[in-house]
């Protein structure tokens, strides 16, 4: 089980966490660096908090849950991941979806 903490860090470090970067794609990114969703493939990520999580990066999210794919920061290539999700938050999702806050999910 890989585990993170979407309120431990600011949105642009939870994106290169989840999603993972390449060399080269933002300033200090000296090496390519593997994100949860690969890290757990084959098995389960948990989201704590992820209420906290900002609706930009919800859609990016909503995108490997739905597709089963992903593209690390500044890359260019569609990876493919088989991924379990367990999410926990102590927000009230439903009002969070009423006020635009979380997006709601589905296809």
């Amino acid at each position: 089980m890989v585990k993170l903490n979407c309120a431990d860090l600011p949105a642009s470090l939870i994106e290169s966490e989840l999603f993972g970067y390449e060399r080269g794609s933002f300033t200090d990114a000296f090496d390519r660096r593997i994100g949860k969703f690969e890290l757990a493939h084959g098995g389960t990520l948990f989201l704590d908090e992820i209420g906290e999580m900002p609706i930009e990066l919800q859609l990016k999210l909503l995108r490997v849950l739905q597709e089963k794919e992903l593209e690390r920061i500044g890359g260019r290539t569609t990876i493919r991941v088989d991924v379990r999700i367990i999410a926990a938050t102590n927000r009230n999702l439903e009002k969070e979806m009423a006020q635009g806050r979380f997006k709601a999910g589905g296809k």
